[in-house]
C-alpha cells in the first residue's frame, strides 16, 4: 500500500527518537504539516505524519468505505517500519485508537493521544451527539457518509473548534477534509483497546470545549492506562489546528523530555533521546 508521508526533519536533531502523527477521521498528514510538524522540527525532532490509506493521496481511496481499524494498523505498522528508529506515536481522534490498537502488538518509544476515541469506546459520546443532532445523524446513517458531519465550515467549527478559532481558517480547513469508512466510524464503538496488554509510556491530551471527546472521556482513557493527562482550556477538538497550539506542542515535549527519558531510556537530562 502507497501511503502519503509528509516529514520535516531538524536542521540539528536533539532527540534520536522520531515522532509519528497519525490523523482521525475525514483528516489526513495535513493536519499536522500546519503546525506541528515544522515546530516539531525546530525543536529538534524528525517528524513525520502519514495519510492513513483512502486520505490524503495515500491509496485506498475506492474502498475507504470498508476499511477496518485492522487496516488501519497495517498502515501504522508500515510506516512507523520505514523510520531509523522506534517512533513515539501520536494519535489523534480516530488516529487515537488506531495507536491503541497498534500498541496492543507493537513497540513504540511512547504514545501521545490527542482527542482519542475513548478506550471504553465512543457509544456514550455518540448517542449524546446522535441526540444533539439526530437529522444530521440520520443523514450519515442513510448515505453511509461520515464526511456529512463535517460538510460546512458551521458544523466543523461546532465540532471541531472553539468559538475563538478563526473562520477564515475553518472555512480552508472545511475544504481539505475528506472521506472516511463507514465501518471504522461503527468500530469506536465495539473495537475496543485492550490497555492491560499496553505497556508504553502514555499521555493523554484533551480540550475543555470539546464537545466529540469531552474532558470526562480524556480523565477515564488515562486512568486506563495510569497514564499522565492534560486538559486545556479554550480547546476543542482539533487541537493541533486551534489558536493555542503552540502550548499543546510545548506540553508534549515538555512530557516527552520530562517522562520518557526516565520511564523508558532511563537517561539523564543531559542526553538526547
Amino acid at each position: 500500500m502507497k501511503l502519503e508521508i509528509i516529514s520535516r526533519e531538524p536542521r540539528i536533531l536533539r532527540f534520536k527518537a522520531p515522532l509519528l502523527f497519525v490523523h482521525g477521521s475525514c483528516h489526513a498528514a495535513w493536519c499536522f504539516e500546519e503546525n506541528f510538524l515544522p515546530y516539531f522540527a525546530e525543536n529538534g525532532f524528525s517528524a513525520h505524519a502519514v495519510s492513513l490509506r483512502g486520505h490524503g493521496t495515500s491509496e485506498g481511496r475506492e474502498r475507504l468505505k470498508w476499511t477496518s481499524i485492522a487496516d488501519y494498523v497495517e498502515d501504522l505498522s508500515q510506516t512507523a517500519k520505514k523510520l531509523s528508529r522506534t517512533p513515539v506515536i501520536i494519535g489523534h481522534s480516530l488516529g487515537g485508537l488506531v495507536v491503541q490498537k497498534f500498541l496492543e502488538k507493537h513497540a513504540a518509544m511512547a504514545a501521545i493521544l490527542l482527542a482519542p476515541s475513548p478506550a471504553n469506546g465512543m457509544f456514550r459520546s455518540g448517542m449524546r451527539l446522535y441526540f444533539q443532532n439526530p437529522i444530521l445523524f440520520a443523514k450519515v446513517f442513510i448515505k453511509r457518509d461520515v464526511q456529512i458531519i463535517y460538510g460546512t465550515p458551521q458544523l466543523v467549527k461546532k465540532n471541531l473548534f472553539s468559538a475563538n478559532a478563526n473562520d477564515w481558517k475553518i472555512a480552508e480547513y472545511t475544504k481539505r477534509l475528506g472521506k472516511e469508512s463507514y465501518r471504522a466510524f461503527w468500530e469506536m464503538i465495539y473495537n475496543l483497546p485492550k490497555p492491560k496488554q499496553i505497556k508504553t509510556p502514555v499521555l493523554v491530551v484533551g480540550g475543555e470545549d470539546d464537545i466529540i471527546v469531552p474532558p470526562h472521556e480524556i480523565e477515564k482513557t488515562a486512568r486506563a492506562y495510569n497514564a499522565d493527562y492534560k486538559i486545556f482550556s479554550d480547546t476543542a477538538h482539533d487541537l493541533m489546528l486551534e489558536n493555542n497550539w503552540k502550548q499543546v506542542a510545548d506540553f508534549m515535549i515538555d512530557w516527552l523530555q520530562k517522562s520518557v527519558k526516565s520511564k523508558v531510556l532511563n537517561l539523564n537530562s543531559s542526553h538526547p533521546l
